[in-house]
């Protein structure tokens, strides 16, 4: 079955840094558009990345716009999250997600696989 496995969360402060990892099973990685998607306590899903099949299209939120970058390795099959500038209001579980569509979709009901997230907690 697909498996979803995302890891690199951790606590970071104020201004640091992280990159999360997903790395896919059971599926053909190259044919899927990725995404990242966060959750904080109280708060709906967003959007935060995606990256087209072969990586030559990217979207990201507002918020995240010159901060975050998201690249993926099909020889691999993982997907990467490079997180810069961190702050406090990034604070959330980030989950990765895949999606069959050829566009690159920002909204989470296209996506059809999701891991079990992994928690990125920034200090103030």
């Amino acid at each position: 079955q697909v498996q979803l496995v995302e890891s690199g969360g951790g606590l970071v402060q104020a201004g640091g840094s992280l990159r999360l990892s997903c790395a896919a099973s059971g599926l053909t990685f190259r044919t899927y558009t990725m995404a990242w998607f966060r959750q904080a306590p109280g708060k709906e899903r967003q959007f935060v990345a995606a990256i087209s099949r072969i990586g030559g299209s990217t979207k990201y939120a507002d918020s995240v716009k010159g901060r975050f970058s998201i690249s993926r390795d099909n020889a691999k099959n993982t997907v990467y999250l490079q997180m810069n500038s961190l702050k406090p209001e990034d604070t959330a579980v980030y989950y990765c997600a895949a999606s069959s569509l050829m566009v690159v979709t920002i909204t989470s009901p296209t996506y059809a696989y999701w891991g079990q997230g992994t928690q990125v907690t920034v200090s103030s």
